[in-house]
């Protein structure tokens, strides 16, 4: 929490005039009691309706003014909270952006998530609460003591037995419950991870026919959440009628000997009510104290989370800005042994090869052997556990992200639109591209003829995540988005696949002619993709286990000739260049 405290220093004005409001009203309502005493003893007591009058316009004046406090603390708290809220998200959602792959592996994107949605406004409503409540509470609870005791000492006893009664249930209640709260924050990431995969798998749910299943899963999920809470519940629902009765029992008692001392001359009927009000006061007072120790329990959980992230380091950057493109090789691994963090083995294993400029590099193999953790090493992604990388001829880890990037386009496997137009989606590698660039790039990638026959041409709108879109279509403007301003180094992680052979042939060619100094780094599962490159890795279970051209490796490397002849076999000894 201490972590998230800097967020408050904009705000040292609403910290102290909240809370200082909050207590003239706190002040205004210990007067109450004892103005009602006057009333009974001074004006019911002499039939005095004047004074009745006049001190009944004094409770309605305090309650008026006590009233406009409580407003105005409002107003502070909300200013406070949400200025706190609002700062907070904009600087972890900040955070999260400069993380590296692995730092946002350890905790998963679901739960980043919950902690930039549900945990910040766990947070924002702690402060909030702190500032309308925090010191009103403590404050009523000792000053209807202190005011008890200024009416009469014997009888605050009472309060000294009642007080500390009730203070006992609600912290075995708390004891009880403050684990569970956090066991429901665990349930909550649950549910949104699975919401997440549902919503985003949700044709290849439908395909299989798992909708029952999937409801099934997350049902038990909920349920967990359901059940969590209600437990909470049936505990947290024993504190009020306890405490009540508790305070009930010690009204009776406040009552019983109270009756006696005003037999006796000792006490008033004024006083004997005002006593009895402090005792309600206290009583309300504690349970509001519990209700906030809840509450900062659910923040202090719920900012120990975000604090978590917070915790994970931003992506390291390099320093150098400036690279000579003269260096002959383009990209050069050097005995490059790669693992992920927590992985009990080497996902890649003594990796050494180089490209020169305008060639292009092809990586094949089977799944999981490597392929696309081979191509995040090149624009940093993740970093070499062992060996180096280098992009003309300076090692990755040292040149400037954002200069690194600006170099390289990368094509992910899955191809990720987001929502506006298509002309909003090619504008993202090059914020000033003209439209003759935009166009230029998708006639480049073989998606101008659809994209050119919609009604509004670059300005067609895309749903989110482009689900309007085919699968082959979405890929291709993927594509297209990468190619944007001739990038030096362009990487196409498997970007074909939705391409039928055909297209995928018309995209190689355009490709070459018309980005010839672009160096080409394209990881395939079908061996006639790579046919043409200059160079061939096969990669099987981390290691390269041959490099070289096609016809090299058809001769020369058992795992490409199997999967070259089975693609062929599968064509029926087809060739499509």
């Amino acid at each position: 929490m201490r972590r998230l405290l800097k967020y408050l220093k904009n705000y040292k004005k609403e910290l102290i005039l909240g809370p200082f409001f909050k207590l003239l009203e706190a002040v205004f309502e210990l007067i109450v009691p004892v103005v009602m005493a006057k009333i009974i003893d001074n004006g019911i007591g002499n039939s005095d309706s004047s004074y009745i009058l006049k001190m009944s316009g004094l409770i309605v004046l305090l309650g008026a003014s006590g009233l406009c406090f409580a407003l105005t603390c409002q107003f502070f708290a909300a200013k406070c909270a949400y200025g706190f809220g609002t700062e907070l998200r904009a600087d972890l959602y900040k955070h999260i952006n400069s993380l590296s792959y692995e730092s946002i592996d350890k905790i998963g994107t679901a739960s980043l998530v919950n902690r930039l949605t549900n945990d910040t406004n766990t947070v924002q409503s702690g402060v909030n609460m702190f500032i309308r409540l925090a010191v009103r509470a403590p404050f009523l609870v000792i000053g209807a003591a202190v005011m008890a005791v200024t009416i009469d000492v014997k009888l605050s006893l009472i309060f000294f037995i009642v007080a500390p009664l009730i203070s006992a249930v609600i912290f075995i209640i708390m004891k009880k419950t403050v684990p569970m709260y956090k066991r429901t924050q665990q349930c909550l990431d649950r549910a949104s991870l699975l919401t997440r995969e549902s919503l985003e798998g949700a044709r290849v749910i439908r395909a299989f026919s798992r909708q029952q299943e999937e409801i099934d899963e997350f049902k038990e999920a909920v349920n967990d959440i359901s059940d969590n809470s209600v437990a909470v519940g049936k505990i947290s629902a024993i504190l009020n009628p306890v405490a009540f009765m508790v305070m009930n029992l010690g009204i009776v008692a406040v009552i019983w000997f109270g009756g006696k001392r005003i037999d006796i001359g000792g006490l008033t009927q004024g006083e004997l009510t005002a006593f009895t009000n402090y005792m309600t006061q206290i009583l309300l007072a504690l349970v509001v104290l519990a209700n906030l120790i809840v509450i900062f329990t659910k923040a202090f959980a719920s900012a120990n989370r975000i604090s978590e992230v917070f915790a994970l380091l931003p992506e390291e950057d390099g320093t150098i800005t400036e690279i000579s493109e003269n260096n002959a090789a383009v990209i050069e691994f050097r005995d490059v042994s790669f693992s992920y963090a927590g992985a009990g083995d080497y996902s890649l294993r003594n990796i050494s090869f180089s490209v020169k400029k305008r060639q292009m590099l092809g990586i094949i193999g089977g799944t999981g052997c490597g392929k696309t953790t081979l191509a995040n090493l090149i624009p940093c992604f993740y970093r070499a556990t062992e060996g180096t990388v280098s992009v003309f001829g300076v090692n990755v880890n040292d040149i400037e992200n954002e200069k690194l990037r600006r170099m390289i386009s990368t094509v992910p496997q899955k191809a990720i639109l987001f929502s506006g137009t298509i002309r909003d989606n090619m504008k993202w590698r090059t914020p000033d591209a003209t439209d003759e660039e935009i166009i230029s790039a998708l006639k480049t990638a073989q998606a101008w003829d659809f994209v050119s026959s919609t009604p509004d041409g670059l300005d067609t709108v895309l749903s989110q995540g482009g689900k309007n879109l085919s699968g082959g279509q979405k890929q291709r403007i993927s594509i297209a988005r990468a190619l944007v301003g001739a990038p030096d180094i362009v990487i196409f992680d498997d970007s074909t696949s939705a391409l039928d052979y055909k297209t995928d042939l018309a995209f190689r060619r355009a490709l070459s002619e018309d980005l010839p100094d672009t160096t080409v780094i394209m990881i395939s599962q079908r061996t006639t993709s790579l046919k043409n490159a200059d160079k061939i890795i096969v990669m099987d279970e981390g290691e390269a286990v041959g490099i070289g051209t096609h016809d090299e490796l058809v001769r020369g490397c058992e795992v490409y000739n199997e999967i070259y002849k089975s693609q062929m076999n599968e064509k029926g000894g087809g060739n499509n260049g």
